[in-house]
This record gives C-alpha cells, structure tokens and sequence, in this order.
C-alpha cells in the first residue's frame, strides 16, 4: 500500500493527489498539518529530513519534492503518461512546471511568508503585496511561454494533460486563495479552468480532502 503524506492547502501536496488520481492509483492518505507542525515532528523528520509535504511511501521507500515525485509515478506508472515522447515536447512542459516549481511556489511559500514577517516585522499587508508581486512575476512568464511556444490547446501541450497543468492548477488554487488579480493572464487561467474540470484534479481539491474539516 501507497502512502501519501499530505495537507489540504498544500500546492505540493495538490500535485500528487491529481497525478496519483490521473493514475488511478490508490494511497492511504496521512494528514500533516501546517499549522501544528507536524512536519517537524521528530517521527516525520526521520521520515522525510526534509521536514515538508508530500511525501510519498511506495514499496518501503520514500520519495519527496512533488516534481521528482511526479517523474517518479510517470516512470514506474507510465499509464496516462504526464510526460510527451519528443525531448522538446518534455523540455517545454518541464519548463513550464518549473516555473511554479521553481520560480514563483518557494518565495511565496509559508516558511517564507513566516520568516517574513517575524524576521523584518512585516504586516499581513505587506506580505500579501510580497506574494501578489511573486505570483504577477511568476504569472507573466507562465503566459508568456504559453503563447510564445503556441504549442497549448485545452491544456499546456495541446489537448493532452501534462506536469505542467499539474503543477498550474493548485498555483491558481493559491492565487485566488489570496486575492490576487489574474485578469492578466487568461490563456493560464482558461487553461487551469479546464483542468480543473476533470474528475481526478476534482477529487484532489483541497476542499473535498479529509482533512480541510
């Protein structure tokens, strides 16, 4: 039995829960909460040293950082592939993931916000304009690739589902969580919207997670 080490407002944790659903793979879900610390926990510590959600338990081994854990499922699970065939076509959509992996997910994340504000004394204004800023940075390169590759249809890669819509949906998710204006990048969010439609990113809604009650 899978295991997924998991909390409903994670983005990172979000990713996994809709490529395990994609997949069609079930997991025994354990629920960390953020707020309480859990992750650093001495018993989740020695789990994942990383002390951060996900991870994920497959055949007694542990696998964290969501994007190497995504490649991990579509390597060992390669039904429905999250990945295309062609080297420019996985190059382009590891590049989109990367920047909600990469650029925009680990300024904006808790431990950052926190530091923030406990560090320089910053406001919940103030913290929240830091986000908006990431997330317009973040948001203006996403669109930008999108329409200077014009390799998007319903989704990231034409109509077939990738990382990259993967990774986009639970970064919207947290962006409307905080308020922040997208009507500047409508292909990003047509395409979120679309995903979002689909029963496995459904299902993985925060919202609907055991623990979000």
């Amino acid at each position: 039995m899978r295991t997924l080490y998991t909390f409903f407002r994670s983005s990172t944790s979000y990713r996994l829960r809709i490529a395990l659903a994609l997949k069609g793979l079930d997991y025994e879900p354990r629920f960390i909460s953020l707020p309480r610390m859990d992750h650093r926990t001495a018993d989740y510590m020695a789990l994942n040293p990383q002390g951060l959600v996900p991870a994920l338990v497959e055949d007694g081994q542990v696998f964290a950082q969501s994007l190497a854990v995504l490649e991990y499922l579509d390597e060992t699970h390669p039904e429905p592939p999250l990945l295309p065939t062609d080297p420019a076509g996985r190059a382009y959509v590891r590049g989109l993931a990367q920047i909600i992996g990469c650029d925009i997910h680990p300024l904006n994340n808790v431990r950052v916000l926190k530091f923030l504000k406990s560090r320089w004394q910053m406001s919940d204004d103030d913290t929240n304009e830091w986000y908006r800023h990431w997330i317009e940075e973040g948001f203006r390169s996403f669109e930008a690739t999108l329409r200077a590759a014009a390799r998007h249809g319903r989704y990231c890669l034409g109509d077939t589902i990738t990382i990259a819509d993967i990774c986009l949906v639970p970064q919207v998710a947290n962006a409307r969580r905080f308020d922040c204006d997208l009507t500047a990048f409508p292909l990003s969010v047509e395409i979120s919207g679309a995903a979002t439609a689909l029963p496995a990113f459904a299902e993985a809604h925060p919202s609907l997670q055991a623990d979000a009650f």
